[in-house]
Order: C-alpha cells, then structure tokens, then sequence
C-alpha cells in the first residue's frame, strides 16, 4: 500500500508529464490551473452531489468565465488519490493511467466544456 505522500509524488509526476505533451495553445492554460491533491473527498464535496469514490472535480470558474465578483473560488482542480487508487485496486500502471485520464477530464471542465464535450474528445 503507498502513502499519501508517495501516491501524491505520482501524481504530481503525471500531471507534469501530461501538460509537457500537450498542444502549446493548451499547455500555458493547463500549467495556470492548480491542481490539488486530496487523499479523499471531504464531507463537505459528499454533502452536496457527488458519490464518495469520485475521482476528481473542477472547482471554480471555467478558463476565461470569470465572473468577477470576487467571491467565486479559485479555479482548481481536485484528484481524489486515495479513491483513484482504490479504481485501480492498487495497480501501479492502472493508478497512473487514471491520474492522467482524470486530470484531463478536470481539465476539460476547466476549459468550459461539458460532459459531452468532454467525452467527445476523448477524455470521458
């Protein structure tokens, strides 16, 4: 079983590595956007409409939506560690593959772009 801290040093390499390969026009957007690494969901994202094994979530305005009132939370992007790693069962390869294939999704919410939007590019 790997600790937090090794499956966050993971991740953090992933994320790194998926914006490198990414399109220019794309990767200066992606690198702007913090991603954060939780271990699990807090209470707080449970109470409202989310399953407890979600993988990840993208909090706050979409890139280039801002609203401008200043009270609207920093766009973020959330990776549920503990519950990615729980979707692989434990599998190293399985683990890495969904960080990236997660992250990308976030990050597509980031962008704008909706569920279909999202699948459509092939980041379902």
């Amino acid at each position: 079983m790997m600790s937090i801290a090794q499956l966050t040093a993971e991740a953090e390499k992933i994320v790194a590595h998926t914006q490198r390969e990414m399109p220019p026009e794309l990767r200066g957007k992606a690198e702007a956007v913090p991603v954060v690494f939780h271990d699990w969901p807090s209470d707080e994202i449970l109470a409202g409409e989310f399953e407890p094994d979600i993988l990840g979530m993208f909090v706050g305005e979409p890139y280039g939506l801002a609203s401008g009132d200043g009270n609207a939370v920093p766009s973020q992007i959330l990776l549920f560690l503990e519950n990615i790693h729980d979707f692989a069962e434990g599998d190293a390869a399985t683990f890495r593959e969904e960080v990236r294939i997660t992250y990308l999704h976030e990050l597509g919410h980031y962008f704008g772009w909706d569920e279909d939007e999202v699948d459509a590019r092939g980041l379902g």
